[in-house]
């Protein structure tokens, strides 16, 4: 089948990336970005979204893309919303997906992007839900390898098969910036690509067919996105392909958005409260610490400006929630929902019942939460916490905890 044509370009200079990873411009240091000829885009007749929104996904061949996939599904919630005083709120269940989290949008758009760029093999980090889905979606690439470094809180929050296609480093007592940071360093100092998360355009491409298949879903125009963040990947991911939904006829206009923290990790909504166009050093949370733990980045600096760049153009905000609140909120959304949501995804919820007990809040317009994972059970035959490699600091950088016969080499 034809598929509508698609370019890599710099936001800033436009330069075009054809058939290359290449997360910033080499020239102005821009983010890339996918652009779309919107006039050939169709939308197709399938029930699987990879097919049926497949124009509008960065990847020009479409058998890299999952062939068995179906919605996830939308409740209308009645209950909540009376307890509200909003007839009109609704929450898109991304724990129904294969690892229970909406990254798995993430992974099948990413892996297949990245293939198509020539990589091989790549190295990542994050707080447990993006590597479960890279780990269950890259065994459909056999050629495909990752090296995924994890700082030592999350290491447990990473469940997978075993596979060679795996190498797993845990880090002891690094923060999750650390390991990201390093997953970089150590894709530099071996020739291997780092993915670079937020910047992946595969990654935010992935994640925005939430928002496609909910336009479908609610049979009245959404004014509001809610979802938890730390560094609002998917909810950019969301907005972009809102702004696409309009220009090709599929919705009347993007919504606004509301994007939702930790109070004790909350550099973004902190710098916001601020009306900080950066995040500054007394907005960098050192030692992130909270119960929505899919959540704590402490220092979002580079991806911020984005952020709020989008939530401005919205007309949004971005807040902060106590832990008493998301734990409220998620004891809702079980009692009168019948789901059962992690702790980041019950930080969305509350930071709607924080605006909207706000009394400044439209409780009339129509809202979509996106309840964007669930806790998943260790499965002792699934989790590969044995299969760690694990890295102590040093001062001289990190080396293997468990020395080889060449003893602690710098990593």
């Amino acid at each position: 089948m034809d598929k509508a044509t698609f370019e890599i370009r710099c936001t800033g200079c436009g330069k075009p990336f054809p058939h290359v990873f290449m997360p910033f411009c080499d020239v102005c240091n821009n983010i890339t970005e996918a652009f779309y000829d919107l006039g050939a885009v169709k939308i197709h007749e399938a029930s699987n979204p990879y097919v049926r929104f497949r124009d509008l996904l960065p990847v020009h061949d479409d058998a890299l893309l999952p062939d068995t996939a179906s919605y996830t599904p939308v409740i209308h919630a009645k209950a909540l919303g009376v307890k509200l005083g909003m007839a009109h709120l609704y929450l898109k269940d991304e724990t129904q997906a294969a690892t229970g989290t909406t990254k798995d949008r993430m992974a099948a758009v990413s892996l297949a992007y990245l293939y198509e760029c020539g990589v091989r093999a790549f190295c990542t980090s994050s707080t447990g839900n993006s590597s479960t889905a890279y780990a269950n979606a890259i065994t459909a690439f056999p050629d495909f390898a990752m090296y995924l470094f994890t700082a030592e809180d999350f290491v447990d929050r990473v469940n997978y098969q075993a596979t060679s296609q795996i190498v797993h480093y845990g880090m002891r007592g690094a923060s999750f910036v650390e390991a990201f940071n390093y997953a970089g360093e150590f894709a530099n100092k071996n020739g291997l690509v780092s993915e670079r998360g937020f910047f992946n355009v595969g990654r935010r491409e992935g994640l925005k067919l939430a928002w496609l298949e909910a336009i479908e879903q609610i049979d009245r125009p959404i004014d509001w996105y809610v979802q938890a963040v730390s560094s609002a990947m998917g909810v950019y991911g969301v907005y972009k392909g809102a702004k696409e939904a309009v220009q090709l006829g599929l919705s009347p206009r993007a919504p606004q958005l509301l994007c939702v923290q930790q109070a004790s990790c909350a550099p973004m909504a902190q710098a916001w409260a601020q009306d900080s166009a950066t995040i500054q050093p007394h907005h960098v949370v050192q030692e992130p610490a909270g119960i929505a733990k899919a959540i704590l980045r402490g220092d979002p600096t580079r991806a911020y400006p984005h952020t709020r760049r989008i939530v401005k153009e919205s007309g949004g905000s971005i807040e902060a929630v106590s832990e008493a609140e998301i734990r409220a909120a998620r004891d809702l959304v079980e009692k009168l929902e019948g789901a059962s949501i992690c702790f980041s995804a019950a930080t969305a919820v509350a930071g709607l019942i924080k605006r909207v007990r706000s009394d400044d809040f439209p409780k009339h317009e129509t809202v979509l939460i996106n309840l964007s994972g669930s806790d998943r059970d260790v499965d002792p035959a699934v989790d590969r916490r044995d299969d760690v490699h694990w890295l102590a600091r040093s001062g001289h950088g990190w080396v293997p905890e468990v020395p080889d016969r060449k003893g602690s080499q710098v990593f």
